[in-house]
């Protein structure tokens, strides 16, 4: 018997069709990828359309679509996918199919568990249209809203004539862009070329991690600081830039062209060379350890001041803060792991001999560089569950990251953690309510048990419950539905089994230790605060609902497997706030018109051996007093938002202000808006 393959090949670019021009590039820049084995049909079609994504090539500016391409033909198999081609339409739905598959791959890796789509979202209602009371009066009909499961994220290859490519929340895809390109200098590139973003493999990544991250953490799309889109942003090009380190044949060539140090220039640290010199910028969109002076045409290295995380806001400059961040961590981290490599291969002085390294010595070298990177990759990536589910900082992200390590691999013995701290510190992000900087520190403190009894015991049976479903699920889209039952409840002739958001409504009020944990309120007299109530429950309380559940299943270097059930709350209400005479904001309930809609949230991780509560990361809803501080809302005039420090630990507390509908385009389509040059 024949046994199945674990993998699909299929070419491609490990860059961008331009480093194919380059003599020096040419012969790394054309790369093999390794995609998990779909059988078709029942599992590939042509287009591809996979279990993941669906390619659909269809160019609106000719009004054409292109024929997809079938990764199964008897050819095409034979030769490990279609030549790489700037001109083959077929080609160019099997690189962003090739792309987009290692991204979902290495986040799975990472998160040890299935990539969900962020659902579509309809609007129901429980009473039909129109209907009347025996009064004669119209019944107002109570609008509720269902998610539908998205199985596959479309993809676009050329979706639009411009110099752009984004994602697209509203119709869950992926759209790329083309251009006639426009050099500062002749010689860089061909003038009026095409330039297909389908074919960069940083840009692909990009916008496939947007996707992801979409389904992860629907609130991050709502800036509410000014780190939330930075980050979206940040992040999509920290997974960009590390997937550079999984080609084997590029990393060899680039430690050997640096002598092994890749803190100095190099096509590693790069991000969408061609697109970059299209746009008339002289070299690559953005650089993770250096830039390029205009006026001297020379790269120069970065190197923090500390001043940036303070005076840089728009997104994609301030969210390459993060990203130097990231990269130098890993700088470090390599660095430690060769320098018995490097004292070895210099007679212990440390300095190299001139001339070219040994091809022994550039193996070793570069099979340290892969290892630090997958590390590092997976550390991001693990660091996801451990955020807030809303109103994301970088020092938050920093706290993440250092709890999912410790989480992970208590024992640091190559501190990567303190190259993380060391990075932060450098650019001046540190995190809100902590007195010192370590990771004991930093990372989030197990909640007291003492406390927890009777709180979180009356979920654990439930929690076990659906664990022991959920482990059976045979596809993504079964690990959907029984997600969707536990939070919502099972309801039928046979079954009537209460879900988790009902539980938590009924079980938690007036639960103290419940809202001290979370930063939420589950308690009556929510009116004594001046706050309209619930309309959606019926209660003197604000409304929530569960974000996301899910179970988690990762294994440490000690081969030890960690299994647990993350579980993400928000809440939310509107108020209206109004100056009074005295120039002071105050709350007004009775007023109609709804200013602010005030959000607060909790990510609660529960670990499945202990079957307690290890971890709860929360953003407080609301601190009253906290209002008058924010003068600066009433002058705006289109929709915004703010974040506002609350209580003594420095807490923070996010609300949004809708005053007309200014940036409409980036609300429905916060990416489009972003990347549009």
């Amino acid at each position: 018997m024949i046994k199945k393959p674990t993998f699909r090949k299929l070419r491609g670019y490990a860059f961008d069709p331009s480093l194919s021009l380059k003599m020096d590039t040419a012969p790394i820049n054309e790369i093999i990828y390794l995609i998990p084995w779909e059988d078709s049909p029942d599992e590939l079609s042509p287009g591809p359309i996979g279990e993941y994504l669906e390619v659909v090539d269809f160019d609106p500016t000719v009004n054409k679509f292109y024929a997809p391409v079938n990764l199964d033909h008897r050819y095409v198999l034979a030769q490990d996918g279609l030549d790489p081609s700037g001109s083959n339409p077929q080609f160019h739905q099997q690189m962003v199919y090739a792309v987009a598959m290692t991204t979902i791959m290495n986040f799975e890796a990472g998160l040890g568990r299935s990539v969900l789509w962020r659902p579509h979202r309809v609007i129901v209602t429980s009473q039909k249209q129109n209907s009347k009371q025996k009064d004669g009066t119209e019944v107002v009909p109570e609008v509720k809203t269902k998610d539908m499961y998205v199985q596959r994220l479309r993809i676009y290859p050329h979706a639009l004539r411009d110099a752009n490519a984004y994602y697209s929340p509203q119709k869950k895809a992926l759209l790329f862009g083309y251009f006639a390109a426009q050099p500062a200098k002749r010689t860089l590139q061909m003038p009026n070329n095409l330039t297909f973003t389908c074919l960069s493999h940083d840009i692909i990544a990009h916008e496939t991690t947007h996707a992801i991250l979409d389904g992860l953490h629907p609130k991050f799309t709502e800036d509410t600081n000014p780190d939330v889109l930075a980050f979206h942003e940040a992040f999509a090009d920290i997974i960009a830039l590390f997937q550079h380190f999984t080609f084997p044949e590029v990393l060899k060539n680039q430690i050997a062209a640096t002598r092994g140090d890749l803190a100095s220039q190099n096509l590693l640290g790069k991000l969408a060379q061609e697109f970059g010199i299209a746009i008339g910028s002289y070299g690559s969109l953005r650089d993770a350890i250096g830039t390029f002076d205009k006026k001297t045409k020379k790269w120069t290295p970065k190197e923090p001041n500390g001043n940036e995380y303070q005076t840089i806001y728009e997104p994609h400059e301030r969210g390459s803060i993060l990203v130097s961040a990231i990269f130098e961590a890993f700088i470090t981290i390599y660095k430690d792991r060769i320098a018995d490599l490097l004292r070895i291969a210099s007679g212990g002085t440390g300095i190299l001999q001139q001339g070219e390294l040994h091809p022994d010595l550039v193996n070793r070298l570069a099979n340290e560089a892969s290892k630090a990177s997958k590390h590092v990759l997976n550390i991001c990536v693990r660091a996801l569950d451990y955020c807030p589910p809303l109103d994301i900082t970088f020092g938050d992200f920093l706290r993440a990251i250092i709890t999912a390590d410790m989480d992970l691999v208590p024992e640091d013995r190559r501190n990567y953690r303190l190259a993380f701290i060391d990075a932060f510190r450098r650019r001046g992000i540190y995190p809100l309510g902590i007195k010192h900087l370590s990771a004991e520190s930093l990372s989030y403190t197990v909640p007291e048990a003492s406390k927890l009894h009777g709180v979180f015991g009356i979920l654990v049976d439930f929690l076990k419950s659906y664990s022991n479903e959920i482990i059976y699920a045979k596809s993504r889209a079964e690990i959907f539905e029984i997600n969707k039952n536990y939070i919502a409840g099972k309801y039928g002739a046979d079954k009537k089994i209460y879900g988790l958001h009902r539980r938590i409504n009924g079980k938690m009020e007036g639960s103290k230790d419940f809202e001290r944990i979370t930063g939420l309120m589950f308690s009556d007299g929510w009116e004594k605060l001046s706050i309209p109530t619930s309309t959606a429950y019926k209660q003197k309380r604000p409304s929530f609902y569960i974000q996301s559940l899910h179970v988690a299943s990762r294994v440490g270097p000690n081969g030890k497997q960690s299994n647990q059930i993350i579980m993400s709350l928000v809440q939310k209400a509107n108020i209206s706030v109004e100056e009074d005479s005295n120039g002071e904001l105050t709350i007004n309930h009775k007023s109609q018109h709804k200013d602010f809609e005030m959000s607060g949230g909790c990510t609660l991780i529960f670990d499945l051996q202990t079957q307690q509560l290890k971890y709860a990361i929360s953003k407080p809803l609301i601190d009253i007093d906290a209002l008058n501080d924010v003068y600066q809302l009433l002058e705006s005039r289109c929709f915004s938002t703010y974040t506002y420090q609350n209580g003594s630990d420095g807490s923070q507390t996010q609300f949004q202000a809708y005053f007309g509908l200014g940036k409409q385009n980036a609300v429905n389509e916060p990416f489009n808006f972003l990347h549009t040059h």
